[in-house]
């Protein structure tokens, strides 16, 4: 009888001291589990990429490690509307998950981010030497130009780029400074004023906005409310 009084105690501690890892292995699966689901929320649906706020992010913290090399590219898909207008808005989903997918892919083989800014607007983030500037950027511009095949139709991506690179900005431009630039350049080639391969300038990355947007975007003639 005392041997059994003995033994119980100590074979509540062993099943204590077995269920401890078992309870923070299954907490830590949760967490990944978690973080998981809210990376895949976090993520584009259409194309897979992340938002704004992760390109933010990262091109704010290679701002302070990597200013010499860092490059933010902005894309537009030109035509778009025509693309709905025609063919349906299936068409003009396959046609931004393709830029999506490619733009993605190209940053990622140059250890680089993409991001889909909204509608047919994406941005990228990435270190590159400034020599292959425009080496780089022209082969991107024909790898998204590539067609794209949808429903019997092949669709013809045209996209403008704009490129701003730290090195050609003040030191104390940030991640909100290189976007606004990288939108800016990317809207002057758009609109013809600039060729392809136009990078940002200063004035570029401080031009003002209204309403926070650039100017000529839709929406930026209403009031402020």
């Amino acid at each position: 009888m005392p041997a059994t009084t003995v033994l119980r105690p100590r074979s509540r501690t062993l099943i204590i001291a077995a269920a401890v890892p078992l309870a923070l292995a299954a907490l830590l699966a949760d967490d990944v589990r978690v973080r998981r689901q809210l990376d895949a929320a976090r993520k584009d649906p259409l194309t897979g990429l992340p938002g704004r706020d992760v390109l933010m992010d990262r091109t704010e913290r290679l701002a302070r490690t990597h200013r010499e090399l860092l490059h933010v590219l902005v894309a537009d898909a030109d035509g778009l509307k025509a693309v709905n207008d025609s063919l349906g808005h299936a068409a003009g989903d396959a046609l931004i998950a393709a830029i999506g997918h490619r733009l993605g892919a190209w940053a990622a083989a140059r250890g680089g981010l993409a991001a889909r800014l909204g509608g047919d607007e994406f941005g990228a983030v990435l270190l590159l030497p400034p020599t292959a500037t425009f080496r780089e950027t022209a082969a991107l511009r024909e790898q998204l130009g590539q067609p794209v095949f949808h429903n019997g139709h092949v669709l013809r991506p045209a996209v403008s780029i704009g490129t701003a690179r730290a090195v050609d900005l003040p030191d104390a431009a940030g991640a909100s400074r290189l976007l606004r630039g990288a939108d800016m350049a990317m809207y002057r080639v758009k609109t013809g004023e600039q060729p392809h391969g136009y990078l940002a300038t200063r004035h570029d990355a401080y031009t003002p906005t209204v309403h926070g947007r650039r100017a000529g975007r839709p929406g930026t003639h209403l009031p402020v409310g």
